[in-house]
């Protein structure tokens, strides 16, 4: 298989996979990486989008309304939020936090991506009075029996987890 054909593959069997995870994933240099990408994009084999600072590749055929969802959720605590939310339905935000041990920070930062893809709500209630809730249970049952964060992906969001812990413990 040629080197092109492997990050193709990659890109079919991981979808929304990013830049550095295609080059440990095929311990290939960065500059195989951008050149062979660039010829897929040329040859409308791939696409790649840029989501929260990370670049994605996707195959041409995947469909493009799940793409940044699909980058959203290859974050753990993204997963970790949702996951939740399934099995315990709409929630404070403090509740969440508590439950999952992140801090309210880190909370919201991932609450507002996962509120850009439309697959959860905020509902403000009197007061201030706020719960969070899934908005499209089909599309989040699918995508979490689909997408699984990397191990660097987990390590990274464990490292935010362990520093919001001391910032914030």
């Amino acid at each position: 298989m040629t080197t092109r054909e492997r990050i193709q593959a990659a890109i079919r069997a991981e979808p929304g996979i990013h830049f550095n995870e295609l080059g440990r994933r095929l311990t290939l240099a960065n500059g195989q990486i951008q050149y062979h990408v660039r010829r897929l994009e040329r040859a409308d084999e791939v696409d790649q989008e840029i989501y929260a600072g990370r670049t994605h590749y996707y195959d041409r055929d995947f469909d493009p309304e799940l793409r940044r969802d699909v980058a959203v959720l290859r974050r753990e605590t993204a997963r970790d939020i949702l996951s939740y939310l399934r099995d315990n339905g709409s929630s404070p935000p403090a509740e969440i936090a508590k439950r999952l041990g992140i801090a309210r920070s880190t909370l919201e930062y991932h609450l507002d991506r996962l509120c850009d893809c439309e697959l959860i709500a905020k509902c403000y209630g009197t007061g201030s009075a706020v719960t969070v809730k899934i908005s499209n249970h089909e599309t989040v049952r699918e995508l979490l029996g689909v997408v699984e964060p990397t191990f660097p992906e987990r390590m990274t969001d464990r490292f935010t987890r362990l520093f919001d812990d001391v910032l914030h413990g």
